[in-house]
C-alpha cells in the first residue's frame, strides 16, 4: 500500500526527486503518466531516469510504496522488466502540460500552466488543479524567497480545478497542442454549488474526495448542502473534525443539523464541540429534537424593503441588496417598526412596471407562522401551499424571521 507523506503537493516538488528500490538508489523521477479516467486524471505510471546512460524505466503506480517531496520508493523485483518508453498516446504530465498555454472555450488565451497540484485519495494520486500563478513559476526557478515575497504582497495567485479542463487533445505533445478550458475566462473561478454537487455525485470515491478538498470553505459548505445524504456521509467520514466544523459553521443551524444527523453520534459530538457555543446549542437541540420551536429554524437573512421602494431601483440594486441573504425568492415589505405588510415574489418584481412601488405590487394575504408553532407546522405550511419560504411574525405582525424550504427539506421525511 502506498504511503503519501503529504496529501497534496505540486508536480514541480516531486520531479527530480531520488527514487529508491530496497534502499538502493535507482534514479530520479522524470515525469508522471496520467490517464483520463474521469473528471480528474489519475496518475498511472512513473517515468524514472537512470544514471550513466542506462535506459529509463516506466513503473506502474501500484508498485509505488512511498512518495513525498523528498524521495520516492518503489517495490519491483527487477528494473529490467520495466525498461520501456511511454506508449503511444501516453500523456506525460510534466512534458506535455507544464508551460502550455491555457485557452478558454472561445479560444482566448487565459494564462500559462506553471505547475500542477496533485492530490492523494483512497490509494490513488490525481491531478487536481492547474496553477498559472507567477508564485509557482518563481518557485520552479528556485527563487523561493522572491516567490514568498510576491505571494505576501499580491496573494499566492490563481489555480483552476482540473474539473474545468477539457479532455486533452490527441495531438498533445511536448511542443504541440494547448490546454483548453470548458468555461469562459470570466467564469473560470465560478461554478454553482448545485452543478458541483451533481458532478461530485457522479465521481468515484477517490476523485470525489480529491475534488471536494480543493474547494474553499464557503464554496465547499454550500456544495455540501446540495449533495445527496449518501455522498454527504462519505465526504464527512473522511474529513478532519476541524475542517468539518469550519464547513458546518458556514451553515444555518437547520442545515448543519440536517448533515450532522446522518453522522455517527461520536463524530457529530466531536464536530459540535468545535463550533461556536451558542450555535452548537441550537444545532444540538435540533439534531436531538428536544425542542422543535420554530424560531430555532428561522433565519434573519431575508430581504426587507419599505412599501414606497420603486421596482426599477430595487432591480438596479438587487445584487447588492441580496448579498449574503439566505432567502432570495421573496421581498418582505415592512413598515418602520418592522411590521410585515406584504410580500413580493422575485418573478412578480421582474415582470412589474419599472415605476411601480412594492406597496402597489405586494400580496397582502399571507401565510405566516407564529413563534409558538413547531417545525412540524412549518413543514406542513411549506408543503401544503407550495411555498419556498414562510415568514414568522409575532402578535403585532412584527417580522421575526423566515423559515425557508431549503433549511427544512432534509428534515421533512423525519417529521412526516
Amino acid at each position: 500500500m502506498v504511503t503519501v507523506v503529504e496529501p497534496e503537493f505540486f508536480l514541480s516538488e516531486v520531479i527530480g526527486r531520488r527514487v529508491y528500490r530496497h534502499s538502493e538508489r535507482v534514479g530520479r523521477l522524470q515525469d508522471l503518466v496520467i490517464v483520463e479516467t474521469g473528471k480528474l486524471p489519475e496518475i498511472s505510471q512513473l517515468l524514472i531516469s537512470r544514471p550513466y546512460g542506462q535506459p529509463s524505466v516506466l513503473v506502474p503506480w501500484d508498485k509505488v510504496i512511498v512518495i513525498s517531496t523528498n524521495e520516492i520508493a518503489i517495490d519491483v523485483e527487477s528494473l529490467e522488466a520495466y525498461q520501456q518508453a511511454p506508449g503511444a498516446g501516453a500523456i506525460l504530465l510534466r512534458d506535455y502540460i507544464l508551460d502550455k498555454k491555457i485557452l478558454d472555450m472561445d479560444g482566448r488565451e487565459v494564462e500559462v500552466v506553471y505547475d500542477v497540484k496533485l492530490a492523494f485519495q483512497a490509494g490513488k494520486l490525481y491531478a487536481s488543479e492547474v496553477d498559472f500563478s507567477r508564485h509557482r513559476l518563481l518557485r520552479r526557478l528556485g527563487l523561493r524567497h522572491l516567490a514568498n515575497f510576491f505571494a505576501q504582497q499580491r496573494g499566492a495567485g490563481s489555480t483552476v480545478s482540473w474539473l474545468y479542463v477539457q479532455p486533452l487533445p490527441d495531438d498533445l505533445g511536448s511542443f504541440s497542442g494547448d490546454v483548453k478550458l470548458n468555461v469562459l475566462k470570466s467564469k473560470v473561478h465560478e461554478m454553482h454549488p448545485v452543478d458541483l454537487a451533481d458532478i461530485l455525485e457522479e465521481l468515484d470515491s477517490g476523485q470525489r474526495q480529491a475534488l471536494f478538498n480543493q474547494l474553499e470553505p464557503e464554496h465547499a459548505s454550500e456544495t455540501l448542502e446540495e449533495i445527496e445524504p449518501r455522498v454527504q456521509r462519505e465526504l464527512m467520514a473522511t474529513m478532519q473534525h476541524d475542517r468539518a466544523a469550519r464547513l458546518i459553521g458556514e451553515m444555518s443551524p437547520a442545515q448543519a443539523a440536517d448533515i450532522l444527523a446522518i453522522l455517527p453520534a461520536s463524530d457529530a459530538d466531536g464536530i459540535l464541540a468545535l463550533l461556536d457555543a451558542e450555535d452548537a446549542v441550537k444545532v444540538r437541540r435540533i439534531v436531538e429534537y428536544h425542542d422543535e420551536n420554530i424560531l430555532l429554524f428561522a433565519t434573519q437573512g431575508c430581504i426587507r424593503m419599505p412599501a414606497q421602494a420603486i421596482v426599477q431601483q430595487v432591480l438596479a440594486g438587487y445584487r447588492e441588496i441580496a448579498r449574503e441573504k439566505d432567502v432570495l425568492t421573496y421581498i418582505y415589505v415592512v413598515d418602520d417598526e418592522e411590521r410585515l405588510l406584504g410580500v413580493v415574489g422575485l418573478r412578480e418584481l421582474v415582470a412589474a412596471e419599472p415605476e411601480q412601488t412594492l406597496g402597489a405590487l405586494m400580496t397582502e394575504q399571507l401565510i405566516t407562522l407564529h413563534p409558538d408553532e413547531t417545525l412540524r407546522d412549518a413543514v406542513h405550511a411549506l408543503s401544503r401551499y407550495g411555498l419556498r419560504a414562510v415568514p414568522v411574525v409575532d402578535e403585532n405582525r412584527r417580522l421575526l424571521g423566515v423559515i425557508s424550504d431549503h433549511d427544512v427539506r432534509g428534515l421533512k421525511p423525519r417529521l412526516d
